[in-house]
């Protein structure tokens, strides 16, 4: 079981390197986590200001509206920087595509399905 939990958060941290988000944000820690707590459970999508920002929160001695500052810079950040195919793959269209960046629950609940499914079937990650 703890193999499986290290295996998923190194997932995750290369996923969001991939996409540009840097380890030096506070909302990089609190996105990796929330990302692996919908793996884990995606149910948790349903509530994810009620739930899964309390839970972040509680985790790391802050508050909700803490959390959801900080993963929405670390979204912007990403989608500023990241790898264009990465968001392809992942969103279906890129920066270039004149798309808006996706909504926090949005980019957390893409990443934690593509992780969950390419895990699931036993396919490399990006």
């Amino acid at each position: 079981m703890a193999d499986n939990r290290v295996n998923l958060e190194l997932h995750v941290t290369e996923v969001l390197h991939q996409m540009g988000v840097p380890a030096r944000l506070t909302g990089y820690h609190y996105l990796r986590e929330a990302i692996m707590m919908l793996v884990d459970d995606m149910e948790v999508s349903h509530s994810i200001t009620k739930v899964l920002y309390y839970d972040v929160a509680k985790r790391h001695n802050s508050t909700t509206g803490k959390v959801e500052r900080a993963i929405r810079t670390a979204v912007e950040v990403s989608w500023e920087r990241g790898n264009e195919k990465v968001f392809e793959q992942i969103f279906g269209y890129s920066v270039t595509s004149g798309r808006k960046k996706p909504c926090n629950s949005e980019y957390m609940v893409q990443v934690a399905d593509q992780i969950r499914l390419k895990r699931k079937y036993e396919m490399p990650l990006i």
